[in-house]
């Protein structure tokens, strides 16, 4: 989402009806409806506020991210991996993969559309999607008039900095995981990452060599189980045992291959992984060799965080370490209650209020994409069901979908 301030009145606007859904968000969820309605044959506009597709992967990543499950989970509809591709794609590859993808299917978002609001509007039964376009010189207002909105601006759309007593004066480099790339340009300084997932793990372990300190982790499952990945296991056991089961099984299986990690300081939750992602969206950690850093004293494990100083951080069991930079990879949140104006579908933390696999459909032609906590497979089941309604309708009611236009403004263009 993004704001401006001192609105001028003068800004040059207008008015684009489109005949079918607004995509709002290019990444993957909001190229996978795409993709599904061009097969639909039922047009659609895509608003990205970035300068291109999957601006997550593309911007806000480090260098030596890869897919953290097997690619067969993560294709996106009508499209797999490449054969060559392995099995655990890089950052690089998936990239791509989507700007493939995006190809393939002929989308062409709207970049550098920054959505202000989006509202319902019952008196012309149509959706009314703001946005501030800051391509070429200037920034120019426009107003889509859709009958459907799709949101696909996902579970990532900003960054979470949480408030640490006394970071404001720390006076060392304070970094988002999202701005981190690589630990080249920390070499020989004492990094402190906080955060508890795969990217505190993931850039811990690309800072060992640099004297990196790591955050807390919570549940730490080795990557592959019998020869499996432990998604995949966990899904086949899944269609057999109940979800607290397959917890048990995977936690068993996790002291069996990685050991006693309470030792080093990696304690585990009394929640199980599985159920953890499902209640709280929280991803399980897979070890990808940070561990093994760890267990040699390479990587440092530290508990909470009491507080920090112009040089140092103090903490929750009273020792004091000096440090040079922090990394904070405390993760992302939803976006949507900054901009779309409605509560009946979407909580205030900017999730469906319906659990998966009901949570794709709201009232009034409302969709969302990528908010499953399942992933990228999530997304696409989503994107298939969304395309397949809005096809439906689209195809027997088409002369329905013209949109009323107010008076005291000209619809000049048309999609």
């Amino acid at each position: 989402m993004c704001n401006f301030s001192g609105r001028d009145d003068f800004f040059p606007r207008r008015c684009v009806l489109v005949h079918g859904p607004v995509i709002i968000g290019a990444g993957p969820s909001g190229l996978a409806v795409g993709a599904c309605l061009r097969e639909q044959d039922v047009p659609f506009v895509v608003l990205e506020k970035s300068d291109c597709i999957a601006s997550l992967w593309q911007k806000r990543t480090y260098d030596r991210l890869k897919l953290h499950l097997p690619k067969q989970f993560c294709q996106l509809p009508n499209l797999p991996f490449p054969e060559d591709f392995p099995e655990y794609p890089t950052k690089k590859q998936f990239i791509s993969y989507l700007e493939t993808y995006a190809n393939r299917f002929g989308i062409k978002p709207q970049f550098n559309e920054c959505v202000q609001s989006a509202r319902y509007d019952e008196a012309c039964r149509s959706w009314r999607v703001k946005t501030v376009s800051t391509s070429g010189c200037g920034r120019t207002e426009v107003e889509y008039i859709c009958q459907w909105l799709v949101v696909a601006t996902g579970e990532n759309a900003e960054c979470v900095k949480p408030e640490i007593d006394g970071l404001k004066e720390f006076e060392g480099e304070v970094l988002h995981a999202c701005e981190y790339k690589s630990g080249a340009k920390f070499a020989g300084k004492r990094v402190l990452v906080v955060g508890c997932g795969n990217s505190g793990m993931e850039v811990s372990l690309d800072l060992s060599n640099h004297n990196a300190k790591p955050s807390m982790v919570t549940h730490v499952l080795p990557r592959e189980v019998f020869g499996k990945s432990t998604f995949e296991f966990a899904m086949l056991m899944m269609k057999w045992l109940p979800l607290w089961l397959v917890d048990k099984i995977l936690l068993i299986l996790a002291w069996f291959i990685l050991g006693n990690t309470e030792k080093w300081g990696l304690k585990r939750p009394s929640v199980g992984p599985l159920e953890l992602k499902n209640t709280q969206g929280k991803t399980p950690v897979l070890d990808v060799g940070a561990l093994q850093k760890i267990r040699s004293g390479e990587i440092k494990v530290v508990p909470g965080i009491k507080r920090f100083s112009s040089g140092a951080v103090e903490l929750v069991n009273g020792e004091k370490i000096k440090i040079d930079s922090v990394i904070l990879a405390t993760g992302y949140r939803s976006n949507v209650p900054y901009w779309l104006q409605e509560s009946e579908f979407f909580s205030e933390n900017g999730f469906p209020k319906a659990p998966f696999p009901n949570g794709w459909k709201g009232k009034a032609g409302l969709y969302a994409v990528g908010f499953t906590r399942k992933g990228l497979s999530g997304a696409s089941f989503d994107a298939k069901r969304i395309a397949q309604d809005i096809g439906n309708v689209y195809k027997t009611d088409l002369n329905q979908k013209k949109q009323k236009v107010p008076s005291h403004r000209r619809c000049i263009s048309q999609f």
